[in-house]
């Protein structure tokens, strides 16, 4: 469990760094070529490579936690008990319903 919280304290953490990063070096004129730019397309620019960097990070922690052993998480007996009654509970109001309706026509 603990594994899993530190990834996604990590994977947090550079989505809220990398866009913050990436505009700081945007304004402050850390990459080269920037101060060619228009400022119009200085902010555009920096704002489109800031939300690309997002995607990138949650594209990256949706591959860790596909990465992940399935096996490796038991789910709780009890928790399923309690979901199988409720799943076969619902299943037979549904019928009743059903049965219901045609007797009323």
């Amino acid at each position: 469990m603990a594994g899993v919280i530190m990834k996604f304290f990590v994977t947090s953490m550079l989505m809220w760094m990398a866009p913050v990063a990436i505009l700081y070096a945007f304004n402050h004129d850390l990459i080269p070529g920037i101060t060619k730019l228009s400022p119009h397309s200085l902010t555009l620019m920096s704002g489109f490579v800031a939300v690309i960097s997002v995607n990138i990070v949650i594209a990256f922690y949706i591959y860790m936690a596909i990465k992940e052993p399935s096996d490796k998480h038991e789910p709780d007996p009890a928790f399923l008990a309690e979901a199988e009654a409720s799943v076969s509970q619902s299943a037979g109001k549904v019928g009743d319903s059903s049965q219901s309706v045609k007797k009323e026509e």
